[in-house]
């Protein structure tokens, strides 16, 4: 097994490092060019978050902003009480397709493992 393929089944994470390798080795773009290619389309999707746009990618999902109105909270280390000031959050909703594609590969995978 390769380093990177023992990388692939250990970690369950992958960076932007990986998603450029894969257009890179996919696509056909050089590495800078596939690096420039993610930066850019994860700068157009922060700066329309930030301009307050929601951001639909079809058969991928929606990330939305919400405001958070100011409330009251508690301490986890004392349980005293404590002010949660008013804040943006973004939220993500997957669409349909993607869950069921997710979901089929998760099950799969469970009925390979026996599980």
């Amino acid at each position: 097994m390769t380093r990177k393929a023992k990388l692939a089944v250990d970690t369950p994470t992958i960076t932007r490092a990986d998603i450029t390798e894969a257009v890179h080795r996919e696509i056909g773009l050089s590495k800078t060019e596939s690096s420039a290619l993610i930066n850019s389309a994860i700068d157009h999707i922060t700066e329309a978050l930030v301009q307050g746009q929601d951001v639909k990618l079809t058969n991928f999902g929606t990330f939305k902003l919400s405001d958070k109105k100011p409330r009251i909270g508690r301490n986890p280390r004392t349980g005293e009480p404590a002010l949660v000031s008013k804040r943006r959050v973004v939220s993500f909703k997957p669409a349909g397709t993607f869950i069921d594609r997710v979901s089929s590969r998760r099950n799969m995978k469970n009925h390979n493992n026996g599980l």
